[in-house]
């Protein structure tokens, strides 16, 4: 038996800023996105390479959610493997990019993180990587 992870999915509350956020700041494409007005939610899947190969986000947009989601406590975050973290910090800083955990080593470690705010509150990991 093989397996494979697919996708994570994450509810957004703006999907245009959302999409937006992950395409302009984090390099992802748009790989497809569907309308189910029966359902009234919108699908649109990003990553950095075709799904047949690559493990991507799921963007929810239910359109009548008009108050933000409670994140809970047992999310954690998605984590991407970046290089130049510090320069790209400094961009995504002066873009408006909101970033709690400014570059730096890791607590107990030397591997380079930081991390980013999306526009539902969402955390996104960066590592640093050659």
């Amino acid at each position: 038996m093989s397996f494979r992870l697919l996708h994570t999915m994450l509810r957004v509350r703006d999907l245009e800023a959302s999409l937006d956020f992950y395409q302009r700041h984090l390099g992802m494409r748009l790989l497809r996105r569907q309308d189910y007005p029966g359902g009234r939610f919108t699908l649109a899947f990003v990553g950095y390479g075709e799904e047949a190969d690559n493990t991507v986000l799921e963007l929810t947009h239910n359109w009548d959610q008009d108050k933000p989601y409670e994140l809970g406590e047992g999310y954690g975050h998605i984590a991407i493997a970046v290089q130049d973290i510090y320069g790209l910090c400094e961009r995504l800083a002066e873009a408006g990019v909101s970033i709690p955990r400014p570059p730096g080593p890791m607590k107990h470690g030397s591997t380079v993180i930081a991390f980013l705010e999306d526009p539902d509150g969402y955390k996104v990991e960066l590592i640093e990587r050659d």
